[in-house]
């Protein structure tokens, strides 16, 4: 088990790299403390595979470190650095038996069988892969094959590292979270450090204490579930993160000393106020999440006037779309919340609502 630095790395599939916009990983800072869950989450294209290889040693950094605890890693090769690598398709040996794939780590490290045996066992248990175990792969669905892709990643208990690299993108379904859970419980009896590269937000909040967030070649924000959702330290974060996404809008100085969205003359808390008019810069946005909008019947102070849009029920909690200076606004009521039919008021509570600078969120002392 090893300590994972990243230390002013970056990475670009040009040879002549001209600026930002060549890398694939743009130059970051990053530690994976020992024994960590966690998460790399983005969309497609943000670099989360390419930063994955670079770790496993697949893909060699054009500039920066890879340090396991204190060693540079990055002349070795992979089958040097001690990891395993769970991989979005399954990789087993279709002629071998389950039980031979899941020993194979082990005996090509020269493990003693008893030893093999227990520990295909345990894998196997917690897996579901007992009954199979006398079955050739190639007889298995997907979904029992990449069971078994996974096995050979958690089977040996001395790596430094377990990698997955969208491991349940053959699963099925109804088996996801059942998976997601047994990955977690091995997280906790083994103590192994484990990077989980996912595009699904709720597969990165069930197995992951800690997520990092990445967007074009960044790690934006590195936080716990919970920090992600009420504090996005990147507008991107607050889209991506909730359903529905953060709402934001776009706001201005005006010369009077207030601030303005769109054709509504905004009431801020003073130190808003300060920040937006103290900043050079013209991308300034304030952002709120829809569960923490407030929407109400009758006028009330810092309230603002809207028309009712669409509303979506959808159970247990509604959400209810309105126009706000120009852009569409949702808001997440409960089932159990009066509901205008058409005028409404609507007002965001100081606590919740967030002022990003150039995409980033600033402090603002209330």
């Amino acid at each position: 088990m090893a300590q994972i630095t990243l230390k002013s790395l970056a990475h670009s599939y040009s040879a002549s790299p001209a600026g930002p916009a060549d890398y694939a990983i743009r130059e970051m800072e990053h530690v994976w403390k020992q024994g960590g869950a966690y998460a790399l989450l983005g969309p497609s294209g943000c670099g989360k595979s390419t930063l994955l290889n670079i770790i496993s040693g697949l893909l060699t950094p054009s500039d920066g470190q890879v340090l396991f605890d204190d060693q540079v890693m990055n002349e070795l090769p992979p089958e040097e650095r001690n990891i395993a690598q769970v991989f979005q398709f399954p990789v087993v040996y279709d002629t071998m038996t389950v039980y031979d794939n899941l020993a194979f780590p082990l005996r090509n490290v020269g493990t003693a069988e008893a030893k093999v045996h227990e520990r295909v066992a345990e894998v196997a248990d917690i897996l579901d892969l007992t009954s199979l175990l006398r079955r050739k792969a190639r007889n298995l669905t997907a979904d029992e094959k990449q069971k078994v892709s996974m096995g050979r990643g958690l089977v040996r208990d001395d790596v430094s590292a377990i990698l997955f690299d969208e491991p349940l993108t053959v699963i099925d379904p109804q088996l996801k979270w059942k998976l997601r859970r047994k990955l977690k419980e091995i997280h906790e009896r083994f103590n192994i450090t484990m990077i989980y590269v996912t595009h699904d937000q709720l597969e990165a909040s069930t197995f992951a204490d800690k997520i990092a967030v990445m967007y074009e070649g960044q790690v934006v924000q590195f936080g716990t579930p919970r920090e992600l959702f009420e504090a996005p330290a990147h507008t991107f974060v607050g889209y991506f993160i909730g359903s529905p996404g953060m709402n934001f809008v776009e706001v201005a100085r005006t010369d009077a000393g207030g601030v303005r969205a769109g054709t509504i003359d905004l009431t801020l808390p003073p130190a808003f106020v300060a920040a937006i008019r103290q900043s050079r810069s013209r991308n300034l946005k304030l952002g709120i999440r829809p569960e923490f909008v407030e929407v109400l019947t009758e006028p009330a102070e810092a309230a603002y006037p809207i028309e009712i849009d669409n509303v979506q029920d959808l159970g247990t909690y509604r959400i209810v779309s309105f126009g706000f200076a120009g852009v569409t606004f949702r808001a997440r009521l409960g089932e159990d919340q009066p509901l205008p039919e058409r005028q409404a008021y609507v007002r965001f509570p100081e606590a919740w609502l967030h002022l990003y600078i150039d995409e980033f969120r600033v402090e603002v002392g209330q």
